[in-house]
């Protein structure tokens, strides 16, 4: 009978440990959420802070450790939309030129 009283407790104590380390993996997985992780870099984007090649594939190798289809569409979608802002920018920097030339006496 002890030897299963121990077989219980040692159980319990491992179960204990099980829920500990869920909890911890749940925090850590948390922090490597996609939409926080995107909303971040789009911040650091528009700092400046993402022009390098590398950072966008480390970003996209994040978001592909779970769910590939889905974020390979996103990444997909996310530069198509990078590339139509780029081309944004440089026509309001065009008309912006045309505007400050035509000012211009």
């Amino acid at each position: 009978m002890s030897r299963l009283k121990q077989l219980e407790a040692r159980r319990r104590v491992l179960l204990r440990q099980a829920d500990a380390q869920r909890e911890e993996l749940a925090t850590r997985l948390a922090a490597l959420d996609p939409v926080r992780l995107l909303r971040t870099s789009a911040q650091q984007a528009a700092a400046g802070g993402l022009r390098h090649p590398l950072a966008w594939a480390a970003l996209a190798g994040v978001l592909l450790l779970g769910r590939t289809r889905r974020a390979l569409t996103f990444v997909l979608w996310a530069r198509g939309a990078l590339a139509f802002i780029g081309r944004a920018a440089q026509l309001v920097r065009l008309l912006t030129r045309l505007r400050a030339s035509r000012a211009e006496p």
